[in-house]
C-alpha cells in the first residue's frame, strides 16, 4: 500500500507564499497601497527582496493575490450555499447574517478604502476586486435561487438581479456607517433585525406560496 507523500519543497513554497501575503496585507492596511514600498513589504515578511520578487514580480500582482485569497475566505464562511437545501427562510436567514459578519470584521473595510483608493488608475485591480468578491458573491446567491425556482419554491424573473438586492438590503443601514467612518461595527442584535427584514421582503415577493 502506497501512501502519497507531499513534496517538502512543494509545502515550504507555500508556506512562503502565505508569509509573503499576510505580510503584505498588514502592511497594506496599515499604509495604504501606495505608501507600502516592496522592500517595507519583504521586511514586514519577513523576507528578502529577492525573495519576495520570485513570488511576485509586482506591488499590483501582490494586490491581486491578496484580492484572491480574500474571494476564497468569502466563498468559503459566506457563499458556501446548498441549492438541495430547500429551507429558503433559513438558507437566506444564515447567509444574511454571515454576509454582515463578513463585511463588518476587522480589517474588511480598510481593504475596501484601499481598492476604492486606487481603482480609478488601476482599474484593473477595482475589476479583479469586484469579480473576484461582489459578483462571485451574486453568482453564488443566483445559482442558489435558481434551483429553488426549479423546484417551485420561488417565482423569479431575473435571479442575477434578486439576488444582488437581497444582498444589499442585509446590509442597509449597517454597511455605509462603517465604511464611512459614521459608526461602528452593528451589533448581533442589529444584524438580526435588519436580515430578519430583508428575509421576509424578498420572500413576500418571491415566495410561490405567498403569491398563491
Amino acid at each position: 500500500m502506497s501512501t502519497k507523500v507531499i513534496e517538502a519543497p512543494a509545502v515550504e513554497e507555500s508556506a512562503k507564499r502565505r508569509q509573503i501575503i499576510e505580510g503584505a496585507r498588514a502592511l497594506f492596511l496599515a499604509q495604504g497601497f501606495d505608501a507600502a514600498s516592496m522592500g517595507e513589504i519583504a521586511r514586514g515578511a519577513g523576507v528578502s527582496k529577492g525573495t519576495l520578487y520570485v513570488y511576485f514580480d509586482s506591488k499590483e500582482h501582490l494586490f491581486e493575490a491578496i484580492v484572491e485569497d480574500e474571494r476564497r475566505a468569502q466563498a468559503e464562511q459566506v457563499f458556501s450555499l446548498d441549492s438541495a437545501d430547500h429551507d429558503v427562510r433559513a438558507v437566506l436567514t444564515r447567509l444574511g447574517e454571515a454576509f454582515v459578519h463578513y463585511l463588518a470584521r476587522p480589517g474588511a473595510v480598510s481593504a475596501i478604502r484601499t481598492v476604492i483608493a486606487i481603482a480609478d488608475r488601476m482599474p484593473n485591480i477595482g475589476r479583479k476586486f469586484y469579480e473576484f468578491g461582489p459578483q462571485c458573491g451574486i453568482a453564488r446567491v443566483a445559482e442558489y435561487l435558481q434551483a429553488q425556482v426549479e423546484a417551485g419554491l420561488l417565482e423569479i424573473d431575473d435571479v442575477e438581479v434578486a439576488a444582488a438586492q437581497f444582498l444589499d438590503s442585509c446590509q442597509s443601514t449597517m454597511f455605509k456607517p462603517v465604511m464611512f467612518n459614521a459608526g461602528g461595527p452593528p451589533s448581533e442584535e442589529r444584524i438580526h433585525h435588519v436580515v430578519g427584514i430583508a428575509v421576509r421582503t424578498f420572500l413576500a415577493a418571491y415566495s410561490r406560496r405567498l403569491q398563491a
